[in-house]
């Protein structure tokens, strides 16, 4: 008899474990906001002691976010995103107008609050780690950091059915350039002003 009781309350007690584990994951899960999102980035260089023009480029990849309440949400990203400049001198070649073109994987850690209707708002920090840089004719190697910091906030709006529009600006913390040069100095930061489209599985 006595075995059997035992073996009846480790039974109970091993059902009620995967019990638990199960509603947790599922509590876990019906948290979770994936998507998908791609736009086009407008960016520049802030505090550069050379002219400079803004250049035109994008940005794509996936988010995933976690309801704390229905309103608001703690969103991470991972995006392919391309930044940079174009220079109107021939300060890193003997080009004029050449094109800084620095390629990003940015990730973005952001508080936002959506309000019922779909509208919302947006603000944290972002992560940059450089893939790659192209300054045309340059070949002297790495001119600028491979880790770009940055500060976010944006607006936008989600519809029902999971697609939306949003607007973001990064505004860079740290500093780009990693070079000498009696000429220039290499305390300019990363700006971007991104529009996006996304959709919310």
């Amino acid at each position: 008899m006595k075995v059997s009781r035992v073996f009846i309350l480790i039974s109970l007690i091993t059902l009620s474990k995967q019990s638990f584990s199960q509603g947790f994951v599922k509590g876990i899960a019906s948290r979770l906001e994936f998507g998908l999102k791609g736009g086009a980035n407008y960016t520049g260089f802030t505090n550069a002691s050379f002219p400079t023009d803004p250049l035109i480029g994008f940005h794509a990849g996936a988010t995933v976010a976690f309801k704390i309440t229905s309103n608001f949400l703690i969103q991470e990203e991972f995006l392919f995103s391309t930044q940079g400049a174009k220079s109107k001198g021939d300060f890193f070649t003997s080009q004029t107008n050449q094109n800084i073109n620095l390629y990003y994987m940015a990730v973005p850690i952001l508080l936002k609050y959506r309000t019922n209707s779909g509208f919302y708002i947006e603000a944290g920090a972002q992560t940059g780690y450089k893939l790659k840089e192209d300054v045309a004719g340059s070949g002297t190697g790495d001119l600028f950091k491979k880790l770009d910091l940055a500060a976010a906030g944006g607006i936008g709006y989600q519809t029902k059915i999971g697609l939306g529009i949003g607007a973001r600006y990064v505004y860079g913390l740290s500093k780009v350039g990693d070079f000498k040069a009696s000429d220039i100095t290499n305390d300019f930061k990363n700006n971007a002003v991104q529009v996006s489209v996304f959709y919310v599985f």
